[in-house]
């Protein structure tokens, strides 16, 4: 008898710890961005790329580049397709210039290039995804409407996936 209580302690004790549950790692815990494709107005399956574009987060006063985002693109580079861009996840609208062409004016320091605002607004939701990746913002019934004027090289805008929650395909199309 002395000899089958260890054993069965020793097993018990295993049992308990491979009951336990895993140390929680976050695999899925990224707020998704919001991808913008380019197409051709006169070919809208086509994409049409985008000269030397800068992409300015109005609301922030800040220029979208990889080094701020990741999987985001490179300053002033041409866009062959898509661009992945981030929401603010504090308000229910987010501003953004996009510029076409963009380059600096060594005279007057200012930025060149045709520039479009886009105004995107959405309805936030919170989805709790784990222990571990805790909570992630959503955002629903997406509408982008571009500032007109008269040298908008933004011809038409439609959105394609009005809930962003993922980065699977594109959600707005800005045809030009």
């Amino acid at each position: 008898m002395k000899k089958i209580i260890p054993f069965l302690l020793i097993a018990s004790m295993l049992f308990y710890a491979s009951s336990c549950e895993k140390d929680d790692i976050c695999v899925d815990g990224d707020t998704p961005l919001l991808i913008v494709g380019f197409f051709d107005i006169e070919d809208t399956t086509a994409f049409k790329s985008v000269e030397s574009i800068r992409i300015r987060n109005i609301d922030i006063d800040s220029i979208i580049s990889s080094d701020s985002y990741e999987s985001a693109f490179s300053d002033r580079s041409n866009i062959a397709d898509s661009v992945l861009v981030p929401l603010r996840s504090n308000a229910v609208t987010t501003m953004y210039e996009i510029i076409s062409n963009s380059a600096d004016d060594d005279e007057t320091n200012l930025e060149t290039g045709n520039i479009d605002t886009l105004t995107i607004s959405y309805e936030l939701e919170e989805a709790f995804i784990s222990r571990a990746c805790g909570f992630v913002t959503n955002y629903n019934n997406i509408s982008v409407t571009v500032t007109e004027n008269a040298e908008n090289w933004i011809q038409d805008i439609k959105v394609v996936q009005p809930n962003v929650v993922n980065t699977d395909s594109i959600h707005v199309k800005i045809y030009h």
